[in-house]
């Protein structure tokens, strides 16, 4: 990969920003600097566990991340080479990788794949003439960097051991750190994403669990905004803990509740405005008096702009509902079922990821080992029907499982739930006739036999997203990312950190901006995107809002798929020659159709004008709008 500084006119702009479909992104924090080396007339700077490049000469930016050329995620230590003119990077799974100047990155594999019984993890690095050599566990590893290779690795018996190391340097860091306090590479403060939603042409986002303090961060436009966190602890008298979840006033976008470990934070324009917590609301601590142990697991606004807050753990407490100031409290005995050694009766430890389906009722799980399970809440009647059992439609009851996930609802209005040991459907026909059986999507072999297997059986699903075209993208503990197919039939895609630029496999949230098909994956270490090939559908195709991108489309300079968009779900597409005959059909996923300028053999099709003839999925006859093609 080389590093390249172009101005792009608008023009090609825009043909870029429509070309990236099967592209990914990565949105790397640079906020804390933690170490600094100079090469030449660069700083390479090591902020938040990423890499950033600085020119001291024409004072220009490049990021480094593993969709530009770097080859994994997380760096713990950097060292600039004279002798070779390369930064070493070692990742904190030992992985290596050396970085020239230009941004060419080579990766040296070798420590990170090998397997030993002793410890990897490298603890320091020393440079003397071209050799980096890596302190680990086990012993030393001495890396050649001008060859790009592992020249030797010393045990402390070995007799070769090195002893007279040079002492690490890190005088660059009291050097140029004023400097570097005043760049600006971009980026979030902080790389904790495990809760987002995609609303408003935003991506809001919190840290979602109690092992990080993360402040509610926004992305808009490439652009961050990030909520205060300073001065709150002060202001309420708790520790400031972070965002377990959050959910966006209906009526004003920059209105958000967020839940945390120790209460409900209300903002308005990025600025803390409220603190609710026991002192002044029905809000419960877990043992009737720690305020720094207040949880606030689920919020979520209804149609009638009530917002609805999970109480997790609470003496007498499960869900409160406020309204302009007015909060009403509720105890539904079938969400107080915690009695573990001497808690008794309090509300169940983990309620969370609260939706609001298409018929206006309240779903959520509770993701804890004590009670895993699944809970619908009619507001409307007051009614909580507990489902504390899974069956599947062949009659097997699910055991061993430790918790409920996730829930979410797809276009066919089904509710999907996301369990430690696989994927189950809650099937709409079924909910409505008032059934507790769920579905496992059976998936057959096609291996001659009429054997079928369970889709993701035993894996454990931590987050679910439905796109424009129906499709499942199923994040996961330790197995990365899996696109199922609307019929369910098909995996489309399977990404993991080894085959994509997944940032790790570990997914614990999943946003999709439906607009433009980009979908976002909050990992364990950080956020990257995928740009699919999925957008909400239109409700109706007119010749204003059915059209293609590029166009025209010159075949000498684009080898990139043509992009037909604002189709309804499901419409059937025709590309058609200039005389008629059929080039290419399908069906649009969500509202767009990809056409990669060929027609039914496969071959490249000719220059001129070719048609785009549309049909709504009843048959209804849509729109017709043109591509012209030049080679």
């Amino acid at each position: 990969m080389k590093k390249t500084i172009i101005t792009l006119l608008l023009a090609i702009c825009w043909l870029t920003a429509f070309s990236q479909i099967g592209s990914w992104k990565a949105y790397m924090a640079y906020y804390e600097v933690q170490q600094i080396q100079k090469g030449g007339d660069d700083l390479f700077v090591m902020a938040s566990n990423s890499l950033y490049q600085y020119n001291l000469s024409d004072q220009s930016i490049y990021t480094y991340d593993k969709t530009n050329g770097m080859s994994d995620t997380y760096i713990t230590h950097i060292k600039w080479c004279p002798s070779a003119k390369r930064l070493i990077a070692v990742y904190k799974n030992s992985n290596i990788d050396l970085v020239e100047p230009d941004g060419n990155v080579i990766n040296i594999s070798d420590l990170y794949t090998k397997v030993i019984t002793g410890d990897k993890t490298v603890s320091s690095v020393r440079i003397d003439g071209v050799y980096a050599y890596l302190i680990c566990g086990f012993g030393i590893v001495k890396v050649n960097m001008e060859r790009a290779e592992i020249a030797d690795s010393y045990t402390p018996n070995n007799p070769d051991y090195p002893t007279n190391l040079p002492e690490e340097d890190n005088s660059d860091y009291d050097k140029y750190i004023e400097t570097v306090k005043t760049l600006n590479p971009g980026g979030p403060k902080y790389n904790y994403f495990g809760f987002m939603k995609y609303l408003n042409n935003r991506l809001y986002s919190s840290n979602g669990d109690y092992n990080h303090s993360c402040p509610i961060q926004i992305l808009k436009d490439d652009n961050w905004t990030i909520y205060q966190e300073e001065g709150i602890s002060e202001s309420t008298g708790v520790s400031y803990q972070g965002s377990f979840c959050f959910d966006v006033d209906p009526s004003n976008e920059n209105h958000i509740f967020a839940g945390s470990r120790n209460g409900l934070y209300e903002y308005l324009d990025g600025k803390f405005v409220h603190f609710y917590n026991s002192n002044n609301s029905p809000i419960e601590p877990f043992d009737g008096s720690n305020l720094d142990y207040e949880l606030v697991t689920g919020v979520k606004y209804d149609n009638n702009g009530n917002l609805w807050i999970l109480n997790s753990s609470a003496p007498t407490t499960s869900m409160v509902k406020y309204n302009n100031g007015t909060f009403k409290k509720y105890n539904h005995s079938e969400l107080m079922k915690l009695n573990v050694g001497n808690i008794k009766n309090r509300s169940n430890a983990e309620m969370k990821n609260i939706i609001i389906d298409s018929y206006g009722k309240m779903w959520f799980v509770n993701n804890n080992h004590y009670l895993p399970a699944f809970y619908q809440y009619d507001i409307d009647n007051d009614y909580i029907t507990a489902y504390e059992t899974i069956i599947n439609q062949d009659g097997i009851k699910l055991s061993n499982y430790y918790g409920l996930r996730c829930v979410t609802e797809d276009l066919n209005q089904n509710i999907w739930i996301g369990t430690d040991k696989g994927l189950f459907v809650f099937e709409r026909n079924e909910i409505n006739n008032g059934g507790s059986i769920l579905t496992q999507i059976k998936v057959p072999r096609n291996d001659g036999t009429d054997y079928a297997d369970y889709l993701l059986a035993n894996t454990d699903i931590s987050c679910i997203a439905i796109d424009g075209g129906n499709r499942k993208w199923i994040g996961t503990n330790g197995l990365g990312v899996y696109l199922i197919s609307a019929d369910n039939m098909e995996q489309v895609h399977h990404f993991t950190s080894d085959n994509s630029s997944l940032l790790s496999n570990t997914v614990l949230s999943i946003a999709i901006n439906k607009s433009t098909g980009e979908v976002f994956f909050g990992t364990e270490d950080g956020l990257c995107s995928y740009m699919s090939d999925a957008t909400e559908p239109a409700t109706e195709m007119t010749d204003d809002t059915v059209y293609a991108y590029p166009n025209p489309v010159d075949f000498k300079n684009y080898n990139g798929f043509i992009t037909i968009t604002g189709l309804t779900y499901n419409a059937d597409v025709k590309i058609l020659s200039s005389s008629g005959s059929l080039i290419r059909e399908g069906r649009s996923t969500g509202g767009t159709f990809l056409w990669d300028g060929r027609d039914k053999n496969g071959k490249r099709v000719a220059s001129g004008v070719y048609m785009v003839a549309t049909a709504t999925s009843d048959g209804q006859k849509g729109t017709v709008c043109k591509i012209a093609i030049v080679k």
